[in-house]
Formats: structure tokens, sequence, C-alpha cells
């Protein structure tokens, strides 16, 4: 059964932690010591599409709460399956002070899910992406993500975490990608990436970025530069959605938000959900 939360009390999402302390409180609605992370399950994959040379290679925890289900992606060794077995059938409370980032992270998406599940939210603009093959869903989507960019031609828009659709997708609404990621060195078409994020956010007229930054803690530095300089903040979550969703107005411009299952683990019709933060409620 899904719970809603008190409209008129939202957290303080000064930073990420601000947002756990919230939770823990209860402040948001129900309290997480009254819920059970029911399944606590990872997820390994690889992907190439079609014309490219890059695999990427993403590992995610994933807690159900209820008919919610919260994620978070991970580095490769940074949490071992026995987690899934040791943190299922948990109070989530516990899982929420306690462990790796990222298993706090996807719990705490879990529980704001639960919350305020993103199809119901007021504030959520359901986009439903097509049937089709990888290439054909992975494009749609990242036009989806483009589609909130509200940047005069030219703008350089730092991307913090590649994808070559979004790459594209960028270039395609005019705007000049500075791409960072610790991983990727070149995109699709041999633009170099950097693996230096304040290079990229001091320059960047708007800035994109993955919900991956939550689960490896550079998040709070992205949303205080963004905070600082004025900058717009879009952010397109597969990891800790929710999460992101806390900040709209208070550093975050705009979020997508795609709940699991993810795009690419489906050939049929998947919705994710697009806000922009004058329409918060």
């Amino acid at each position: 059964m899904e719970r809603t939360a008190p409209p008129d009390t939202p957290p303080l999402a000064v930073d990420t932690e601000a947002v756990f302390r919230s939770a823990l409180s209860g402040r948001p609605g129900t309290p997480p010591a009254e819920l059970t992370a029911t399944s606590v399950f990872w997820v390994h994959h690889g992907t190439r599409l079609a014309g490219g040379d890059v695999t990427y290679l993403n590992q995610y925890v994933l807690v159900r709460v209820g008919g919610s289900f919260g994620a978070c992606a991970f580095e490769a060794g940074e949490i071992g399956p026995e987690l899934c077995r040791d943190a299922s059938g948990s109070r989530l409370d516990e899982l929420l002070r306690e462990g790796p980032r990222p298993l706090r992270i996807a719990a705490l998406d879990a529980y704001l899910s639960e919350l305020r599940p993103h199809r119901q939210h007021p504030g959520a603009e359901a986009v439903t992406l097509p049937a089709g093959p990888p290439e054909v869903r992975a494009v749609a989507r990242d036009t989806a993500i483009a589609g909130l960019l509200d940047i005069p031609r030219g703008a350089k828009v730092g991307l913090i975490g590649v994808v070559n659709p979004l790459i594209a997708a960028i270039r395609e609404r005019g705007g000049e990608p500075l791409p960072c990621d610790f991983n990727l060195r070149t995109t699709q078409w041999g633009d170099a990436v950097t693996d230096d994020m304040h290079q990229v956010l001091d320059t960047a007229d708007a800035v994109v970025a993955t919900g991956m930054t939550l689960g490896n803690g550079s998040f709070d530095t992205v949303l205080t530069r963004c905070r600082e300089r004025g900058v717009p903040l879009v952010v397109y979550a597969q990891s800790g959605a929710a999460v992101a969703r806390e900040f709209l107005a208070d550093g975050v411009t705009a979020l997508s938000a795609e709940p699991f299952p993810f795009s690419q683990f489906s050939a049929d019709p998947t919705p994710l959900y697009r806000y922009r933060a004058e329409v918060r409620s």
C-alpha cells in the first residue's frame, strides 16, 4: 500500500545528508522505522549500442519498499553480493543509517518514492518511451532529457556522466557539450572527455548531471557550484531519482526521473517522468 506524505511538509534539502536526516526523523511522512526493505538486490549489465564502440558497464543496487523501488549505481567491486542477503528484510531506517553510500541512496530513493510515487506526483510530466530496440529507446530517452534544457544556441553544456546519445541530443539543440566522466576518455565522435569535474562546473553555461553523482558523493559539489554560479542544473536519474527531486527549486532546475525497471531492461513502452522547478508541489 502506497503512503502519501503530508503536502505541507517538504524536506529541507540543503544537501543529501540533510535529506537523510529529514527522512530518519519521519518528517516527510511515515517513519522509516515502520517500513521494511522487502527485497535488496543488484543488477550488473553491459550495453553496446549499434554503431558505437563503447561498452557501458553498470552495476545497480536496488531496494524495494512496498510498491516502490529505489536504485543507485555503484562502481565495480564497491558492493559485494552478500549485501543483498544481509540487507533484505531489514527495517528501512537501518539501511538509511548504515552501509555503503549507494545502498543508503537506494533506500532513501525507495522511501521517498513510496511516499510520493512519480506516477502520482502533480509536478511530474509522464513521457512514454517507445517500444523497440535499445538504440531507439536510448535516443528517445535522451531527447526527452535534452528537452529540459532551455539554452541559447552555442551555450556550453557540462555533461557530468557521458552517454553518447545525450551528447548528440544536446548538439541537436544547439548546445556545445563539455563532457566529463571518470571512466571514458573520448565520446563516440572522438571528443575528449575530461575527468576534472571542477573544470566543467566553472565554465559551463548549464549542467546536466547523472544521478550516479548521488552514489559517488559528488552530487553536493555539483549542486553547490551551480547554486553559486546561478547555472541551470538538469539531473537525469535512474539512480536516486526521488532523492534528486527533493532539490527542485533549490539548485536543481529540472529532473528526468526514470524509476526501475529502467528503459534498457525492456523492449516495451516504459515511462520516465520530467519535472521542472517551477511546478514543484
